[in-house]
């Protein structure tokens, strides 16, 4: 029968830990960790923050909520870049680091053709 090790053998000058320490060390940063992605919002670059306030899209909390949901989603699936996309806006948007790029009206997604995503959302 194979006994539960309870405290580790500490490593020439290394401190001893016991496995509930170690186990609440790991609860601890894990917690954080969950807590840090959870706070994680889209942010906007220089380049589409202008693009927004020239082409009069108002930049809310709500909107920014629905961003967020986005780039989670497409995270999820391995997504790099993305367009969101909704029925009077889209969005350009780096997943890895959370960052829209560029955003369009409904008027000028008429005759783009969006080029290096790797995935879609709607919104």
């Amino acid at each position: 029968m194979i006994d539960r090790i309870e405290r580790l053998t500490p490593v020439s000058g290394q401190k001893s830990v016991s496995g509930s320490q170690s186990g609440d060390a790991f609860a601890s940063a894990l917690r954080q960790e969950l807590e840090r992605t959870q706070q994680q919002t889209v942010a906007f670059s220089k380049h589409a923050m202008a693009r927004a306030e020239e082409r009069g899209i108002e930049v809310t909390p709500h909107l920014i909520e629905r961003l967020s949901d986005s780039v989670a989603r497409a995270e999820a699936k391995g997504a790099t870049n993305i367009l969101a996309l909704d029925r009077s806006l889209a969005f350009i948007i780096n997943v890895p680091n959370g960052r829209v790029i560029t955003t369009m009206s409904q008027d000028e997604m008429k005759d783009n053709i969006f080029t290096n995503i790797d995935g879609a959302v709607i919104l």
